[in-house]
């Protein structure tokens, strides 16, 4: 083994200025270091990066292209530098002692770097997983924070010379400051746990918070922020701990069953709703989608007068059908034969309290898709239909009244202006 001694003896009677001797000697170090800094890369980029491509692994492609690798290179330069500090350079043990802590830090920071990146390729290969749609980047961000935190308290300990129990004593005093500093990153980390724990939010998902002025997708969650894109391609960045907080909605369950709801009122004249003629219900009977419900419908109310006896005679006491009931039953019927309303869940017309904008009718159903696009069309299409179809049932739909209204108005009432006037 060399001594440190022997270089020293032939270093001076190599070169006798101690001056020279010792910037040669610096040259001589540094040069070292980049050689093997540049040795270490051609290795990476040549030998490591075509084993990585060989292997039918993807563990390690993920840890070269996240740079873990190019992080345990560059810790090479302060391995000769901590090392070559005793065996070349003669100075005193304070400087030599200065230098080999700097290396070692040097080597501290390069560990760490290359974990933080082992990290990264974790969640980039547990993200392409079936489970990857639960984010873990607060978790991983959280870690990286825990490793720079260790690393903090090396090289402070490594430069200082303090002990690690004294300084870790130190920190616990500031408890309370250090609480204060990170509370945001403590209070993201309880948050990311509860919604990744009762799998709450996932990237993708579509969420809606009036409070925050979110309405869109979800497209990153940190460990101290959502990131969500709105419809209007805006970027809202929402705190993670103000989605435990405050209340949000997350329509993941709508995409999930395949089906998204249709609930939307179509607001009929109180004025023309009437009973129908025996004319109108022999017509309507030749109508597919109506010819099994008045069947039905006019038995029911055939046993139901008769049981009525005497009072029958009556048209007051008496059941009859009405327009918009005969209505109400073709929208079931038209819904329920469309082909883009799902057949498995609800849907029904219904009606709702009458108010000053007339009867509304709310039909309720499902499309048997979640795309926007389509969803749109298919409820267009139900509405323009029913809408055309109002006044086959003698029905109009209610509206307030326009301009043209009451000129109209005002134009029949008008008196009319005598010739020659």
């Amino acid at each position: 083994m060399i001594e440190p001694q022997h270089i020293q003896t032939f270093l001076d009677e190599l070169i006798p200025s101690p001056v020279w001797r010792r910037v040669v000697l610096v040259a001589g170090l540094v040069v070292l270091a980049w050689l093997v800094d540049l040795l270490g890369r051609l290795f990476l980029h040549r030998v490591v990066r075509a084993a990585t491509r060989h292997t039918h692994w993807r563990w390690d492609d993920a840890l070269y292209e996240f740079g873990s690798f190019r992080w345990l290179a560059r810790m090479l330069p302060g391995i000769v530098v901590y090392y070559g500090i005793e065996l070349l350079l003669p100075v005193s043990d304070g400087v030599g002692a200065f230098v080999r802590n700097l290396a070692v830090c040097w080597i501290i920071v390069c560990v760490i770097s290359a974990m933080g990146r082992a990290l990264l390729a974790f969640e980039s290969l547990y993200s392409a997983t079936p489970a990857g749609k639960r984010s873990i980047k607060g978790i991983v961000q959280l870690l990286q924070l825990a490793l720079w935190i260790v690393a903090l308290v090396l090289v402070i300990t490594k430069l200082t010379h303090q002990s690690l129990g004294l300084l870790l004593s130190g920190i616990g005093a500031m408890s309370a400051v250090l609480l204060l500093v990170f509370k945001d990153t403590i209070l993201g980390f309880v948050a990311g746990i509860q919604l990744s724990t009762n799998d709450m939010l996932h990237v993708g998902d579509w969420i809606t918070m009036p409070s925050a002025g979110v309405d869109g997708d979800v497209i990153d969650i940190t460990l101290h922020t959502v990131k969500v894109r709105n419809f209007d391609r805006t970027i809202v960045t929402v705190p993670t701990w103000k989605l435990i907080s405050e209340s949000f909605q997350n329509w993941r369950g709508m995409a999930e069953s395949g089906g998204r709801r249709i609930k939307r009122e179509l607001f009929v004249d109180a004025a023309c709703v009437r009973f129908l003629e025996d004319e109108e219900i022999e017509r309507f009977g030749r109508v597919h989608l109506l010819k099994a419900y008045l069947e039905r419908k006019r038995e029911d109310i055939r046993r139901w007068n008769e049981a009525l006896g005497e009072p029958g005679k009556l048209p007051v006491n008496r059941r009859r059908q009405t327009n918009i009931g005969a209505f109400r039953a073709y929208a079931e019927a038209y819904l329920a034969a469309h082909p883009d309303v799902h057949e498995r869940m609800t849907r029904m017309v219904r009606m709702r309290d009458p108010g000053a904008q007339g009867i509304p009718l709310e039909v309720y159903c499902f499309t048997n898709t979640v795309v926007w696009l389509d969803y749109e069309r298919i409820q267009a299409d139900i509405f323009d239909h029913l809408i055309a179809i109002l006044p086959e049932f003698g029905l109009r739909p209610f509206q307030q009244p326009s301009g043209g209204d009451v000129r109209d108005v005002l134009a029949g009432v008008r008196p009319a202006v005598p010739e020659g006037a």
